[in-house]
């Protein structure tokens, strides 16, 4: 079954990649941390008597170990599974049947172990396969099956939401990545205080009911996600070939194995370490009073205990890259070329730098495109993007190739382009007009309360809320020295990755609607309309449909497209489903 969230956090995946290298300016925040560790950053704005809030816990992906990869977000699902107050009807018979579940799952463990080393050895092909099970597997299996069915006659499902529903909140949603994982949600100024009492017995009293079933859930989400999407599966490997020991090596989402494996004593732990008030990060950003916020959060955040252990450091870091790597896929797909080179992390010293230096390759009016697009016609579409992470970064550069060109011709294009800044300093009108779009954006995205919020809790995350007014600056003061500099550091043949996509034998062409897209666009639509194929609830879509319409004129041109093409197809599930009735 696929969680109702799911036209919500489409809508959120979308709006994100807005906030990239995009931070406002001149924003004072009151910032209180309290006994235990948890900090709130607090911005009163008056107009909209409502307040953007969110919890930002310091992990994500990154934090992950081989065994429990995918851990990070699959709590993302578990916070919504409620508390011992909410989500149940009788919290006594629940912990007694999850008992009785966990008392299973041991069993059923020792028999996945059995089959696990029967795959090594080649008596079956794949474990997960109904007819690979041992006899005794199935014979737990119904056991366990039959405690699941006694579970669910005494929750109460997404109780949290209709809680907040009823009392005017809206978008209740949480999102994860590589170094941050999100709850988010849209009060009324007047409903503050329940806000926090809802959150901090989420984080006091949390109930992981329906662990082992939400975890196929999860499973489902990466097979649409991954396996349902024409590039799906070749993109992760390629980022898994792009990072060699560093942990971004492994997906959000999690490997298969890991996820069919986790355990609840694992996710225990795993809850002990991060979602400690210590690890945490209040932002609120709306019609409120700074003093009695704070009293309130102190009275309901407060009363949750300090980790007994802080979370242990990432220690271990990218190792400098010693030979271009390439990959060759077949895929149904319009033929692509897409190079990565290894940048910096988030806050680095040559991220300005390098921040300008993609604004002037990207966009409609950036080098590539009138290269490669317009004059030269072997690209449909050309972008190129930096992807700064907490602990390391990604320089992205990409090709749509033109039918009769071949997609070494668009690599080849894209290195001269590269070569030019290498060689000759950027003019003064074009280093400008890029700083220009920068501050734009920069204003543009402090306009919203909710991206503000979004903003200060993942710069927080990263290292401090302040890179906020402290960035901008910075991008301000990049010379065509400095770009060239950044030109000839960063853009070798060892530091880079290559993916080069044909066409697969027999495919058709991609939807001609996505050839002016960015490759982040067509991911996210591609996956969309898979998650629309599969909706069956008109009252989710449509408040999906209006919440995306909504937003629409917030997207930058380059990201516009790929939200009305999805608004477009969601309003075409929509009629099949109306037509149904």
């Amino acid at each position: 079954m696929i969680k109702k969230r799911w036209t919500k956090i489409f809508v959120v995946g979308i709006f994100l990649l807005m906030l990239t290298n995009a931070p406002a300016q001149n924003v004072q925040p009151r910032v209180h941390v309290l006994d235990n560790g948890l900090k709130l950053i607090l911005v009163k704005r008056t107009g909209d008597p409502s307040v953007a809030c969110g919890l930002a816990f310091k992990v994500g992906s990154v934090n992950e170990r081989p065994g429990i990869t995918g851990i990070s977000h699959l709590f993302e699902h578990m916070m919504f599974k409620g508390t011992t107050t909410i989500g149940t009807k009788d919290y006594n018979a629940d912990k007694r049947i999850m008992a009785q579940q966990d008392s299973m799952k041991a069993l059923l463990r020792q028999e996945e172990s059995k089959m696990r080393m029967m795959e090594r050895l080649g008596q079956i092909d794949n474990m997960s396969k109904r007819e690979n099970l041992t006899p005794r597997y199935r014979e737990l299996e119904k056991v366990f099956d039959d405690l699941i069915k006694q579970q669910r006659e005494i929750i109460i499902k997404d109780e949290l939401d209709r809680i907040y529903s009823k009392n005017g909140g809206a978008g209740l949603n949480a999102f994860t990545g590589e170094d941050v994982t999100f709850y988010i949600i849209n009060v009324p100024a007047n409903k503050l205080e329940l806000y926090m009492w809802l959150e901090s017995d989420r984080l006091l009293n949390p109930v992981f009911r329906e662990f082992y079933s939400e975890r196929d859930v999860v499973y489902e989400e990466r097979r649409l996600r991954v396996e349902s999407t024409p590039t799906g599966k070749y993109d992760e490997q390629f980022e898994s070939l792009f990072w060699q020991s560093s942990p971004y090596t492994w997906p959000v989402i999690g490997w298969p194995s890991d996820l069919r494996a986790i355990t609840k004593e694992q996710a225990d732990e795993y809850f002990a370490t991060y979602y400690a008030p210590n690890n945490c990060t209040v932002v609120m950003v709306g019609d409120l009073d700074y003093d009695e916020t704070i009293k309130s959060a102190t009275r309901y955040f407060g009363r949750i205990p300090r980790g007994k252990n802080e979370p242990p450091e990432v220690i271990t870091t990218e190792v400098p890259q010693l030979a271009e790597k390439r990959m060759y896929a077949e895929a149904e797909t319009n033929p692509e070329v897409r190079i990565w080179y290894h940048g910096v992390a988030h806050d680095h010293a040559d991220e300005p730098a390098l921040d300008v230096l993609t604004s002037i390759l990207s966009g409609k009016t950036g080098r590539l495109y009138k290269k490669l697009v317009l004059e030269k016609q072997i690209a449909n579409n050309v972008s190129a993007g930096l992807d700064p992470r907490k602990y390391a970064g990604i320089i992205q550069l990409s090709g749509v190739v033109k039918d009769e060109h071949k997609p070494e011709e668009v690599e080849q294009a894209i290195y001269d382009e590269i070569a030019k800044l290498q060689e000759t300093p950027v003019g003064a009108y074009e280093l400008q007009k890029v700083k220009n779009q920068e501050a734009a954006g920069s204003f543009r995205r402090l306009q919203s309360n909710f991206f503000l919020m979004i903003q200060l809790g993942i710069y927080e995350v990263n290292g401090d809320w302040n890179y906020l007014n402290t960035y901008p600056p910075k991008v301000q003061a990049v010379t065509a020295a400095d770009v060239q500099r950044v030109a000839k550091k960063y853009f070798t043949r060892e530091n880079r990755s290559v993916i080069i996509y044909t066409r697969k034998k027999g495919a058709a062409p991609e939807d001609p609607e996505l050839a002016g897209l960015s490759e982040q666009g067509k991911q996210m639509v591609n996956m969309m309309v898979g998650r629309l194929k599969q909706a069956n609830d008109a009252a989710q879509l449509q408040q999906m449909i209006g919440m995306m319409e909504s937003r629409m004129s917030e997207a930058p041109e380059d990201q516009r497209k790929a939200v009305e093409i999805i608004v477009k197809k969601a309003k075409e599930r929509l009629a099949e489903l109306e037509g149904k009735k």
